[in-house]
């Protein structure tokens, strides 16, 4: 028995919006979740199991027609989903009435349902949001009713607006896999049986890290798990350290090679540190012409002797200036302020 278990698509999201990557980034989600169906048609599994939140939002019947089309591709594999928190089922939704292909059993009811595989010795259960947030603990005391087989649930949330779960609890109760979404990074927790998927393409900068579905299969009767990577991209962060003698022109070559090395499609946010000569003024937009950059974050520091210039230059502005803030810790936007004051004072000075 092998099965895929994916969650968080997000159909219809289109992240990064107004940067000149974006455009692309919606029709990619697209393309991975293609993508993924054709690799079940390459190497066939029994089960293919999606804990939520399939699409951004509520589904367009055209949408709908063509998930369900990209089912039908694969009809020996058995799909059991569940609707999550984005595209929750409403009263008039696009859910209510779908017809969907023979080989796809939906979970309609906002409680627990329980539904055997016709083929394999499997029980899946699954519900479905019929709201934005379920605050209840929907999930406590379940345990798996009886039957020789594996017990495996889907569940889409784990945190205190989206049903909130105790998994150590659920796994010792007796769920052979508990397969989760709502979590965008993927995570593994092999000793409690449960995972969560994550999305297959980031969707965000805070989303870094491989990205992709979960795989499982059975092996000498224990169930196994592995993350398959299958992104077209993800975000990358990329940290400079600067010295004295760094100029604009050996940062940006440093960056081009880092990016260069992790691959011109992913998403980067540059962090530049260390200390720098006080000359040097940084130009973040320069970075962002060497690939698709998101963020540019300068947390450098001008190479001054505070103590020598509070010296040479007391009495004056900028002696007080330095004087003011002596003597005690600074917040880093304090020291922020210390520095490109100063730097401002001592170019007004000249």
């Amino acid at each position: 028995m092998r099965f895929i278990h994916l969650a968080d698509v997000h159909l219809g999201a289109v992240p990064d919006k107004g940067w000149p990557w974006s455009s692309k980034r919606g029709e990619e989600i697209w393309e991975t979740f293609r993508r993924v169906i054709a690799y079940i048609r390459e190497n066939p599994v029994d089960l293919l199991f999606i804990a939520g939140d399939l699409f951004h939002r509520q589904p367009l019947l055209r949408e709908l027609k063509e998930v369900n089309y990209l089912f039908t591709t694969i009809p020996d594999t058995r799909i059991y989903m569940i609707a999550g928190n984005h595209d929750y089922i409403r009263r008039e939704g696009g859910y209510r009435g779908f017809a969907w292909a023979e080989n796809v059993t939906f979970f309609m009811e906002e409680k627990v349902t329980c539904v055997k595989d016709p083929l394999l010795p499997v029980y899946v259960y699954g519900f479905s949001f019929h709201h934005r947030e379920i605050r209840q603990e929907l999930l406590q005391g379940l345990a798996p009713m009886e039957g020789e087989g594996l017990h495996i649930l889907l569940a889409h949330g784990g945190d205190l607006e989206h049903v909130p779960m105790n998994i150590p609890a659920l796994s010792a109760s007796g769920f052979d896999y508990l397969a989760l979404g709502h979590i965008h990074k993927p995570e593994l927790m092999i000793k409690s049986g449960a995972g969560y998927s994550g999305s297959p393409e980031p969707l965000d900068r805070s989303e870094t890290g491989q990205h992709g579905f979960i795989e499982g299969w059975l092996e000498n009767e224990r169930l196994r798990v592995r993350l398959v990577p299958f992104a077209c991209r993800s975000y990358e962060q990329i940290v400079v350290t600067l010295n004295e003698e760094s100029t604009q022109g050996s940062v940006e070559d440093m960056v081009a090679r880092e990016i260069i090395r992790k691959g011109k499609e992913n998403i980067y946010q540059i962090h530049l540190r260390g200390e720098r000569a006080p000359e040097l003024l940084l130009l973040p937009e320069r970075f962002k012409s060497l690939g698709n950059v998101l963020l540019v974050e300068d947390a450098t520091r001008p190479l001054y002797d505070l103590e020598l210039l509070q010296k040479q230059y007391w009495g004056t502005l900028v002696g007080d200036y330095i004087d003011y803030f002596s003597g005690r810790a600074l917040t880093p936007v304090e020291e922020k302020a210390l520095y490109y004051g100063l730097q401002a004072l001592l170019e007004t000075s000249r």
